[in-house]
């Protein structure tokens, strides 16, 4: 029996009927689906077989010295015991294995686990690999037809990996939380990826506090040509930093009764159209439509396993010449949305696609590889589903063509400019809509053409902090610091908020990950910097090229680790403090209305959270606060409009799937509100039993009578 092993369930279904052109049978292997067909069983995984951990011995993070966890000995667990039986039972019935994993990393690793268990069972099994970029007939049937050889580098560097992010995971962690004495629910977080991600956040949000706004002065002008037409004008000098200079532009141009259009330039200018999709550039024209990385990459994922996108995991932004693309375009010339741009770019032959800077071989970049119609899709499948269709479309479209005037105009002496652009031939923008195409008119204007005020203002403006980073943004900063990889950078981010490290798109730090931060930088700036993580991705790349051993580079990051630990250990005590002291800040909720000392946020002993006065016994101001089984309490740092000295609660839903943090808001607000329908009620009760008593005495005199 010749046995394909998938990664997924829905992949083993799909490629089962694809391979067996619909004739394949559900079956079980043990306890799990299979599909057989012509001798062949296809049988899904449900990702890693695996995961890595340290024995029991260290599982007592107290009695655990975090260093040890350096040298320590790390063993294998299966995930799911089900579908070791099931691969154990198939290689006893096995004359031949054909990988067909996701062809990356982590697809080639699972792969190898899989091989693990079956050749214990039968050593002499052949094994091959099936490569593919999509799920459709063609590709199916195409790379079963010319399977290869497994890649047990690329699995080598995804073990290696796996080593590296577990030992640092957990010793780092298990130091800063101990030392700081946060363990529970409250745990410190500390990553290789992970801690230098948040240093993003964080550096950016210093800047922002440390910024100081400075004045300017902005002329708004609107002229009027002899015709009467009303145009708008910016003053060469756009940003006056000193009032008095403003004012004496702005009262020159009010003494003049004409202006002179001095000169008339106009320019054509081409727009390219975009660059194929890689994973990095997709999730950033997503994340512009109001998806998150995790989001867009959990919708990408399940439009690839329907066989409607190619794989999604690619750092490649050129189009391989093995692609078809007039036959890509070809499937959407009957589509409701795409057809007649589809049947435009048809006429056009031959298609000259755009390419971008990278350019790899294991995956193109990302492109639609079936036409579905929108019904058949959830609304978010179909946004990011047309987002790709519309991305590629445009990759093989003419360029966009703009005519740009630029009209420089005297007004009492002072230079003014009117600046318009129009667009004449629209090219990838007919079928791209997600990069602007605002035109500005101006009416046609001739040098020595005189023109009068129309309206004249003086605005005072102020500069602005530099922008938060969003989730698009690190996922591109992350990418050029060599921060990760293309499939794991949306999980690292999705972390970060998981560990109430950071809240909100853009990203703002709370005080656990300012904190975390801050302590570092200061006493173990090794953690928080990327190169050192950068040296290790690149060294994992080398293990996937052949140029390095799985064990050299796990050992490279062990000496890495020990030079971590020597910086913390001497520091350990100024860590503790900062950390802790920290912490008692992030509890801060605002001013006692009462006495003005601190309100803060804790935790009864018999499980009960609420707000009370750091002034306690003096002061008893208090006020009740949702139980600590309803999640996870967070500070915002947002002002309460009604009371200007609280801050703002949000509470994390515990668990996963629980859908979005509950927005609890001011708790003084909450309070007041909770204590007005307790009124109420009670006027309600009173009033229901005043009105029952007076029906009980009209009801006992009718009696009565």
């Amino acid at each position: 029996m010749h046995y394909i092993i998938t990664e997924k369930g829905t992949s083993a279904k799909r490629i089962a009927t694809i391979l067996s052109d619909g004739k394949a049978k559900k079956k079980k292997v043990g306890k799990i689906d299979a599909y057989e067909f012509d001798g062949k069983v296809v049988i899904g995984l449900s990702g890693h077989i695996f995961r890595m951990d340290f024995p029991p011995a260290y599982n007592d993070w107290s009695k655990t010295d975090p260093q040890t966890l350096i040298d320590a000995e790390i063993v294998t667990v299966a995930l799911k015991k089900d579908l070791v039986s099931a691969l154990r039972k198939s290689a006893k019935d096995a004359d031949f294995v054909t990988i067909a994993t996701d062809y990356d990393r982590e697809g080639e690793l699972i792969g190898v686990e899989a091989i693990d268990i079956v050749k214990k069972v039968n050593s002499s099994l052949p094994i091959d690999r099936m490569r593919y970029s999509a799920i459709t007939e063609k590709d199916i049937k195409d790379s079963f037809a010319a399977r290869s050889e497994v890649d047990y580098n690329l699995a080598a560097s995804a073990e290696a990996r796996e080593r590296i992010d577990l030992m640092w995971g957990a010793a780092l962690t298990r130091f800063i939380s101990i030392t700081a004495n946060r363990l529970g629910d409250d745990f410190f977080s500390v990553g290789r990826v992970q801690s230098p991600a948040l240093a993003l956040i964080v550096d950016k949000e210093k800047e922002i506090k440390v910024f100081v706004p400075r004045k300017y002065w902005e002329l708004h002008v609107k002229l009027k040509t002899e015709k009467g037409e009303i145009f708008e004008v910016t003053h060469k000098t756009q940003k006056f930093w000193e009032l008095e200079e403003a004012e004496t532009a702005k009262a020159r141009i009010e003494a003049a009764e004409a202006g002179t259009v001095r000169a008339v330039k106009t320019k054509s200018r081409v727009d390219k159209p975009p660059t194929p999709f890689d994973t990095t550039g997709f999730i950033r024209v997503a994340s512009s439509i109001g998806y998150t990385p995790r989001r867009v990459m959990y919708i990408a994922e399940s439009l690839y396993l329907d066989g409607y996108i190619s794989y999604h995991r690619t750092d490649n932004t050129t189009y391989p010449k093995t692609l078809d693309l007039d036959a890509l375009v070809e499937i959407f010339h009957a589509s409701k949305e795409f057809g007649e741009y589809a049947r435009m770019l048809l006429k056009k032959k031959p298609l000259k696609p755009t390419a971008g800077k990278k350019e790899t071989k294991d995956h193109p970049p990302i492109h639609p590889v079936s036409e579905v119609a929108k019904a058949k899709l959830e609304k978010d499948q179909w946004k990011i589903y047309e987002l790709v269709v519309r991305r590629f479309l445009a990759t093989l479209s003419d360029a966009a063509k703009w005519e740009d005037t630029n009209v420089e105009i005297d007004m009492g002496g002072e230079p003014l400019d009117a600046k318009g652009k129009v667009l004449k031939e629209p090219g990838f923008l007919a079928v791209y809509p997600y990069q602007k195409k605002e035109e500005l008119n101006i009416p046609p204007l001739e040098e020595g053409e005189t023109v009068t005020i129309d309206e004249l203002g003086m605005v005072e403006k102020a500069t602005k902090p530099p922008n938060r980073i969003s989730q698009a943004g690190l996922i591109k900063k992350m990418d050029e610091l060599g921060l990760g990889t293309k499939s794991t950078r949306h999980e690292i981010i999705g972390k970060l908020y998981d560990r109430l490290y950071v809240q909100g798109n853009p990203g703002i730090p709370t005080e656990k990950g300012f904190a975390l931060i801050d302590s570092l930088e200061k006493y173990a700036a090794l953690i928080t910097k990327p190169e050192m993580t950068g040296t290790l991705e690149q060294e994992m790349d080398e293990i996937s090229e052949g140029k390095r051993k799985k064990d050299e580079v796990v050992g490279d990051s062990k000496e890495m680790l020990r030079a971590v630990f020597k910086e913390m250990m001497d520091n350990k005590d100024e860590i503790a403090d900062s950390l802790k002291d920290a912490l008692k800040d992030a509890k801060i909720v605002g001013t006692c209305p009462e006495c003005g000392a601190n309100l803060f946020w804790a935790t009864s002993k018999r499980r009960k959270r609420f707000v009370g006065c750091t002034n306690y016994p003096t002061c008893s101001f208090s006020l009740p606060l949702p139980p600590a089984s309803s999640g996870r309490l967070v500070v915002t740092g947002d002002k309460c409009d009604v009371h200007p000295t609280m801050l703002k609660l949000k509470i994390i839903k515990k668990g996963k799937g629980k859908g979005r943090p509950w927005e609890l808001g001011c708790p003084y607000c909450n309070f007041l509100a909770w204590k007005a329908t307790k009124e109420e009620d009670k006027e309600d009760k009173k009033d229901k039993k005043g009105k029952e008593g007076k029906k009980d005495k009209e009801d006992k005199k009718s009696k009565e009578k």
